[in-house]
């Protein structure tokens, strides 16, 4: 008996909407990657930086403390905001700092949208003036012990949404937040200076 011939047959062809599809891909594929580097290369070459918050300098206008424990108290604060982008301004917006002092809230300082031309900066400053602040015994005697010391405490915390333009990215938005120790001597009113600011250090 002759042995049976193998006989192999064509296989199926691939459907031209599968090769279509698989070009797609390749070419999604391609446009991510080129993305993506041209991506890291602007953000090389532009380098964006945060723009930020700084409290410079500060001052303890008034402090005075009655023995039925009420404080009266004015300071001036002077905050810088920084645009270190050299290729675009920043926008400010939603300013918000909370003043403090051992866990009372005594003033808000808010300023209205504004904006910061590249590698600028802009100062404001401001006159927090409190009176009649009741103080509870644990209160009172934290600020009877900080004046004994010659050194007391305020505390300065918010944040303020900021917008810029970093190149082929677009619009940039980030919060930038502050919190801040603000440190006097009452003796002299003079501000211990200690850097605060928003920007990583």
């Amino acid at each position: 008996m002759p042995p049976r011939k193998l006989v192999v047959g064509s296989g199926q062809k691939t459907h031209p909407l599968v090769w279509c599809a698989a070009i797609i891909c390749v070419f999604i594929a391609l446009a991510v990657i080129i993305t993506g580097v041209c991506v890291f290369v602007g953000y090389l070459v532009i380098h964006p930086r945060v723009p930020a918050l700084t409290v410079t300098d500060a001052h303890l206008d008034r402090l005075d403390f009655s023995q039925a424990g009420v404080m009266d108290v004015q300071l001036t604060i002077f905050i810088r905001a920084e645009n270190h982008n050299a290729k675009a301004h920043a926008s400010f917006s939603h300013t918000s700092l909370i003043l403090g002092f051992h866990d009372i809230n005594i003033a808000e300082l808010v300023a209205y949208p504004f904006d910061v031309s590249k590698n600028k900066s802009i100062d404001f400053n401001y006159v927090v003036q409190s009176s009649s602040i009741p103080l509870q015994p644990r209160d009172s005697d934290y600020l009877d012990r900080s004046l004994k010391e010659d050194k007391v405490r305020f505390d300065l915390k918010g944040s303020s949404r900021t917008q810029w333009r970093v190149g082929v990215l677009g619009s940039v938005k980030a919060w930038c937040h502050l919190n801040c120790e603000l440190k006097f001597h009452p003796s002299n009113s003079s501000y211990i200076y200690s850097y605060c600011s928003s920007k990583s250090k």
